[in-house]
């Protein structure tokens, strides 16, 4: 059986705060409050695997991600990657890593995108030889073809985030960490990424990727697995057609409203309804109710219609990963993601 690309047992990340003292010395020191980024975390990644992490900003996706590429330290808990203990063998792990971040700004303004990518290749042990063809290869695939002998200074903040996919795809890493490789990108450019993962994936069934996202349709196409993460803790793990299977186990409804004079009741606490969750525009409410039977949406239309608002669509739908993540945490994507 082969070895786990990821193994992640009772992992937590704590940032402690800094404690405030009066400036006299009998009052005693204010208590700070500690931030726990990560929570017990447990994790297996299998060779292979395109594997997401799913939750808003402030979720720990990224202080795991940089717990896993050995540039945090662990509070308690212990990591391996391919095999290698990331805190006592992270010299020997790195040449076999790469990671992509997005929004980073990373890369030396002094000289071309061409020569940032040699210059990273080459701390990689990558040959001369080969820099020249992956590096082609990678421009072509974000549209970065035309600026490759352009100084980095001179980029855009995407145009640069371009340049950053192509370094980490160029040293060809047996694991790769994508965290939100798609950040500030526009339409195309991010659909162009998403179908060179893929390939790249099929070229080699022993390469892993690990992503994080908060991009629903992004976790949905490219992942095998995922886990939703929220507060530092992961809430649920399986591919995405099992983890929506779960959750059309309960009637799901969307409604498209028209508020009264006195707005909209509170749905969530009425009998039969699960979880209700809204969406406002400057004319309609765009509402999703989750039942624990079918015949419930009749107390639901009842209670609407009671405070004058109008019911403009009424149908069944199927549910999509947003309301798998909702049925988990309570809340949609973008209410904390920002």
């Amino acid at each position: 059986m082969n070895k786990l690309s990821i193994r992640i047992e009772g992992l937590s990340r704590v940032y402690r705060k800094k404690r405030k003292r009066k400036w006299f010395r009998k009052q005693p020191a204010e208590s700070a409050k500690d931030f726990v980024a990560l929570d017990d975390v447990n994790l297996e990644v299998r060779p292979g695997e395109l594997f997401g992490l799913l939750g808003p900003n402030g979720a720990g996706k990224t202080t795991l991600i940089k717990i896993l590429t050995t540039l945090l330290s662990p509070s308690t808990g212990n990591a391996w990657v391919d095999g290698l203990d990331v805190v006592k063998q992270a010299k020997e792990l790195r040449p076999r890593i790469n990671m992509v971040s997005g929004g980073e700004s990373s890369g030396y303004g002094i000289l071309t995108v061409r020569e940032n990518i040699w210059l990273f290749a080459r701390i990689y042990g990558v040959p001369n030889e080969q820099i020249k063809a992956r590096t082609d290869r990678m421009l072509d695939v974000v549209g970065l073809a035309d600026k490759a002998s352009s100084r980095v200074s001179h980029l855009s903040t995407g145009q640069r985030q371009k340049m950053n996919f192509c370094r980490g795809f160029v040293t060809d890493p047996k694991i790769l960490f994508l965290d939100e490789p798609t950040l500030g990108l526009d339409v195309t450019a991010a659909r162009n990424i998403r179908q060179f993962i893929q390939q790249w994936m099929k070229e080699d069934p022993r390469r892993t990727i690990l992503l994080t996202t908060h991009y629903m349709a992004e976790a949905d196409e490219l992942c095998d697995r995922l886990a939703i993460v929220d507060r530092g803790k992961i809430l649920a793990c399986n591919s995405p057609t099992n983890l929506k299977r779960l959750v059309q186990e309960h009637p799901l409804f969307a409604m498209t409203l028209s508020p009264g004079p006195n707005g909209l009741p509170e749905l969530n606490g009425l009998a039969g309804v699960r979880q209700a969750t809204r969406t406002e525009t400057p004319t309609t409410v765009e509402l999703k109710v989750s039942l624990e039977e079918e015949p419930a949406i009749g107390s639901v239309v009842s209670k609407i219609a009671a405070s004058g608002a109008k019911i403009l669509t009424l149908r069944k739908v199927e549910p999509t990963l947003e309301d798998v993540f909702i049925e988990h945490v309570g809340h949609g994507i973008e209410s904390e993601a920002g």
